[in-house]
């Protein structure tokens, strides 16, 4: 790669090659014409060679200034057509996807995450450029909850296994577009990221992964964006923790699980728009009192759902 460091001053590299062709040149050549000739074609050449230079990978990262439990979008521009790049941190690779002319990736962030530098390798075009984001730090409240009964309940194998299948999913197709639509129209009563005392004791590795809304028993549920239902559990088919659930597939590893239903009224492999009702609010499984829990994950991991509600997801 040349810069303009690597030649010194322009000017000063232009004056020493005219000078050294005039040197060279035959006596009988018109000088005023070889020296025009001669800069024309040193010009010619810089300016390929400084538009060599500045042919990279074009990366956008949005937000700019992301925090814990943000979803980071890597758009990644690359020369070649079908160079797919490859969006690394660390050990882990995230699924790329053409979107237009571009690629995107989608880094998840979590409360569990430690604030500061995260480092974004990209290799595309035969180039490979180490990208540092900066997550910063964020305070979530945090909650002292006494369960008992019901509420005390423990999982089943079988909620595990389907719910963590589920979490799992990266299908191709995207099936989303633009803003995320509210699941239900009640107050927010628990936000995302919230940590928890159960019974007294700090739940370490746990954050509230979702959004919950206080919404009354029996009122809509609604998809928040398009996509197919890839997950039905109930809690008479051995779902006590989760109740009934639903859970939709956005595609490309963006996933909605809607928790504690009362009804389900959408089946296995449907395709819903937004605002299309899939249930109703209830306190199936391990609830305290009728309320809609919505998580949304991006590939296997809980975020806040409250960026792509407002659009701040390109």
């Amino acid at each position: 790669m040349i810069t303009l460091s690597d030649i010194g001053d322009p000017h000063d590299f232009l004056c020493r090659k005219i000078m050294l062709n005039k040197f060279h040149s035959k006596a009988n050549q018109d000088r005023a014409s070889f020296n025009q000739i001669g800069l024309t074609g040193i010009v010619t050449t810089f300016l390929l060679s400084v538009a060599t230079a500045v042919a990279a990978l074009e990366v956008e990262i949005a937000p700019t200034t992301p925090e814990l439990g943000d979803t980071i979008s890597i758009i990644v521009t690359t020369d070649e057509e079908n160079s797919k790049p490859i969006v690394t941190v660390g050990e882990k690779s995230y699924p790329v996807f053409l979107e237009g002319d571009k690629y995107r990736a989608l880094l998840p962030t979590s409360p569990l995450d430690k604030p500061g530098k995260i480092t974004v390798r990209i290799q595309g075009d035969d180039r490979t450029s180490n990208i540092g984001v900066w997550l910063k730090n964020r305070t979530f409240p945090t909650q002292r909850i006494h369960l008992s009964g019901k509420a005390a309940s423990r999982a089943t194998q079988l909620e595990l296994d389907k719910v963590a299948a589920f979490k799992q999913l990266v299908t191709p197709e995207k099936y989303w577009n633009g803003s995320f639509v509210r699941p239900n129209a009640a107050r927010v009563s628990t936000i995302f990221g919230v940590r928890r005392y159960y019974n007294g004791v700090f739940a370490e590795n746990y954050y509230h992964k979702g959004v919950d809304y206080a919404g009354s028993s029996g009122s809509p549920v609604v998809a928040p964006a398009a996509g197919k239902v890839r997950l039905i559990g109930r809690e008479a088919d051995g779902f006590r923790v989760h109740g009934n659930i639903v859970g939709v597939d956005h595609g490309q590893g963006v996933l909605s699980v809607f928790m504690h239903l009362r009804d389900i009224n959408v089946q296995e492999g449907d395709l819903v728009q937004p605002g299309q009702k899939i249930g109703t609010v209830g306190s199936t499984g391990a609830s305290t009192g009728p309320h809609l829990h919505w998580g949304l994950y991006v590939n296997g991991v809980a975020v806040d759902p409250a960026p792509w509600r407002f659009g701040e997801i390109p």
